[in-house]
């Protein structure tokens, strides 16, 4: 087979040749051995240095706009946080030659002038040594001329300290009338300044105001953007109680309100009813906005049905809504019913854009099809439609994901090669895949570009942070605590995102803080819960294995209308598999095969991989069966894990085909594929094509990473199993002479090796060896050493070993020693 390191196929079983021994023989002696290299230490994140260097990053505008919670009323005065001056000031003074500013009072003109004098950094200060002049000005003819001349960002601040003022005291008072409210709300509307909106309008009081139907919406779209779906549904309720008729695009807002906040189903409905009774005709943004709602709650029939409803109805759906549709079945991974909507879409001369090719890309990707995913790209360029950096990120991130690190950074540079700027979620990507692997060096290269840039970490930028502190078990929550400090002088208070990070870094972290507490906090802190927040809640418990609570909060998320999706099903299938539970596992694997669960390429990789871990190989070949049939692309995880379980079964010929299926697939084996081939030879007794194999892998070079401490001690235990030990000393020596530190397992094997052949000096020896470098017994490699002496029926042998255990390791302990002790008297009787 060409390209292969291992073209021929070997007949089983092979019995062992020997070939001339080496004529030096080889012990456990620093003599005769090379000394084993020291441990070397794990890869960590270091987060101090990464947080320095994100600190550095520039602010973003919307940042720069922050109101302090205000709690009491007992405070004199407003006290503000210093804006950071945004990269540019237009500070001027503004002059009458025109006449621009008749409609200005001659106080307010000189307050306007002085208001445009300050720098952005000293307006707050401006404003309180001011505050006498502020209280008799007309405010909203100033705000609208700070906005007309280009100071939006100096309106907001004015407008800011107004609110709080009146929030603040009794006594002064600043007039805000209706008048002033629509203007600022028109203002952070059309500034996305959604934060900043949903903070200050918090602490108005928007019912005593009568607001034009514009206002209201700008404002019920913020609390949507924020989270804040109760507050928009109580400001929309509002508004018709006080007679005003909503718009097309109010409706619009609300359809997606309800859309986020889930199991509103009802609720859309009543709209659309409302939209018909009042005679609004549906556009390209009601019938994507409720066909996304569909597909986040994961009903796919329902989406389709609801776009052939409104078709039937002589709905002209254009890319928009053809867009939303396809983004449902992609991220399902329903590849096929994506590919079959490009072809509608182009039948009907509806022309594809770059959103659409974003969603086919993500659709190949999350079935599995990851190299033809990224075929999109070239295919846009082709079409006439240039890649976006959505485009490029999708696939970056997907690389990274899938742990080839190298492709998705080559993409990278490939993208910025082209001309395509980096967005922030794509630098967002870059650094979760690095921090994932605990590449800190390169991250601070990619924050140092981001500086270069003038590119602004946004609020899923610092959520990665927080993830990144959950990577790796044991880490400290003292540095999510910090993360989240820092988060939040930034500017970039927690949000339902947020709470959801922490839930599954509280999992990762092994804290004693329980999840199910943070999800109660993130309740109290005004935030529903959504699908993905039950399934970082399950991630979590999944990690414990604790499979009654992970089914109590199942059965909790359906009772209150929300429909578990493949993330849910595969938290539970994991969790099943922590605790050897393989009835769950064949509970949901029957609702999948029954057709109740939908079964996407990550739920099926999902059951083969848990059924792998429990051991259950006609699970995993219902599973992997399914998988294919259903046309998704098996990966190499899959793979192996196919190749792995056949070979510890000993079905020699099928772990033979799963290898021709991983080249006939276009996949290259990796050093696991080759770790479980030599398992295998091992096993079957061919130590010798064991050791070439490994020879093998170590001639690849660079297209095979190279042997690690499983592949040399798979051939070490296949030796020693033939009582080959001067063979497998040979490996040894190869191994740390290569850097690599023999474990506990190696000595272990070697200890076996010499007891099943009565060679108990040289076991003393290897005792005596490890211990010297660092390495100290464990119960089984006394619980070997006693069966091997009680195999020879050398039981006086073996109970003095015992006796003697102590003078060979002080820390052993009393109840191991008895556990020993009453082993070899069991084996006399």
């Amino acid at each position: 087979m060409e390209g292969a390191i291992f073209p021929s196929r070997p007949t089983f079983p092979v019995q062992p040749t020997k070939p001339h021994r080496p004529e030096t023989c080889l012990r456990f002696h620093s003599a005769t051995l090379p000394l084993p290299p020291h441990s070397p230490s794990p890869p960590s994140l270091a987060i101090d240095s990464l947080l320095q260097h994100l600190l550095s990053l520039p602010t973003s505008p919307s940042s720069t706009l922050k109101v302090k919670p205000i709690k009491t009323r007992t405070s004199t005065s407003a006290r503000f946080p210093s804006p950071v001056v945004p990269l540019h000031d237009d500070c001027h003074r503004v002059n009458d030659d025109d006449g621009s500013l008749e409609f200005l009072s001659p106080k307010c003109k000189f307050m306007l002038n002085c208001i445009l004098e300050q720098p952005l950094s000293g307006l707050i200060s401006f404003f309180e040594s001011a505050r006498f002049d502020l209280l008799g000005v007309d405010l909203f003819p100033l705000l609208k001329r700070l906005d007309l001349s280009g100071n939006w960002r100096k309106a907001i601040l004015l407008f800011e300290w107004v609110v709080v003022l009146n929030y603040e005291s009794e006594k002064e008072k600043v007039v805000v009338d209706s008048e002033v409210i629509e203007l600022i709300a028109r203002i952070l509307g059309r500034e996305s300044e959604h934060a900043v909106a949903h903070k200050l309008f918090g602490l108005i009081p928007l019912e005593d105001y009568s607001l034009d139907v514009r206002a209201c919406t700008t404002i019920i779209h913020a609390y949507s953007r924020v989270g804040q779906y109760e507050r928009a549904i109580t400001l929309f309720e509002a508004m018709k109680e006080k007679g005003m008729s909503p718009t097309l695009v109010t409706y619009n807002v609300m359809l997606d309100v309800y859309g986020k906040k889930g199991r509103s189903w009802d609720r859309i409905a009543g709209l659309l009813d409302e939209m018909a009774t009042q005679g609004l005709e549906f556009d390209e943004f009601t019938c994507s906005t409720v066909i996304s709602a569909y597909g986040r709650d994961g009903l796919l029939d329902e989406a389709t049905k609801f776009f052939t409803r409104v078709k039937s109805n002589g709905f002209v759906p254009g890319t928009v809504t053809y867009n939303s549709l396809l983004q449902v079945f992609g991220k399902a991974g329903v590849y096929s019913e994506a590919v079959g909507i490009l072809k509608e879409m182009e039948e009907n001369n509806c022309p594809p854009d770059s959103v659409t090719y974003n969603e086919l890309v993500g659709a190949y990707i999350r079935a599995g099809f990851l190299e033809e995913g990224a075929a999109v790209i070239s295919k846009m360029i082709d079409k006439g439609v240039m890649p976006n950096a959505v485009t490029y990120t999708t696939v970056i991130d997907a690389y990274g994901k899938a742990g080839k690190e190298d492709e998705a950074l080559a993409l990278f540079n490939g993208m910025k090669a082209s001309g395509c700027v980096p967005s922030v979620a794509t630098y967002n990507s870059i650094l979760a895949m690095l921090g994932r692997k605990s590449r800190s060096d390169e991250m601070i290269e990619i924050l140092s570009e981001m500086r270069s840039n003038g590119c602004s970490p946004n609020r899923v930028t610092w959520n990665s942070m927080l993830a990144m502190c959950g990577n790796k078990e044991g880490m400290k929550i003292s540095y999510v605590n910090r993360v989240l400090r820092e988060m939040s002088r930034r500017g970039f208070d927690p949000d339902r995102e947020t709470f959801n990070t922490l839930i599954t870094v509280y999992g990762r972290c092994g804290s004693r803080l329980d999840p199910a507490k943070m999800f109660e906090e993130m309740i109290n802190a005004g935030f529903s819960p959504s699908v993905a927040t039950y399934n970082s809640l399950l991630n979590a418990l999944a990690r414990r294995g604790d499979c009654p609570a992970a089914e109590s909060v199942l059965r909790d998320m359906k009772n209150k209308g929300f429909k578990p999706n493949e993330s849910s099903y595969s938290s539970m299938l994991q969790c099943y598999a922590k605790s050897g539970h393989v009835t769950g596992i064949r509970l949901i694997e029957k609702e999948i095969y029954e057709g109740r669960i939908f079964p996407s390429w990550m739920l099926l990789r999902n059951l083969v991989l848990m059924n792998f871990k429990c051991r259950e190989l006609p699970g995993m070949e219902r599973a992997f069966e399914m998988l294919v049939s259903n046309g998704y692309k098996p990966d190499l995880v899959l793979f192996n894990s196919m190749l792995s379980i056949y070979a510890r079964n000993k079905v020699y010929d099928r772990a033979h085909e799963i290898l021709d299926m991983i080249r006939d697939h276009g996949l290259q084996p990796d050093l696991i594929t080759y770790n479980s081939l030599m398992d295998m030879y091992a096993m079957t007794g061919d130590c010798w094509k064991a050791e070439e194999t490994l020879r093998g892998v170590l001639r690849a070079g660079g297209k095979v990473k190279p042997p690690d401490l499983i592949s040399y001690n798979t051939v070490i235990k296949g030796f020693c199993r033939q009582g080959l030990m001067q063979e497998a000393i040979k490996i040894l020596s190869e191994m740390t002479t290569r850097g690599i530190r023999p474990c506990i397992f190696t000595y272990n094997t070697f200890v076996a090796g010499y007891a099943a052949q009565g060679m108990f000096s040289e076991v003393e020896e290897v005792i005596s060896y490890m211990m010297q470098h660092g390495c100290k017994p464990n119960e089984l490699t006394y619980k070997i050493i006693v069966d091997g002496f009680s195999r020879l029926k050398r039981f006086d042998e073996a109970l003095d070993f015992v006796s003697r255990i102590k003078e060979i390791d002080h820390s052993f302990d009393a109840g191991s020693l008895h556990r020993l002790t009453y082993r070899i008297r069991n084996n006399i009787t």
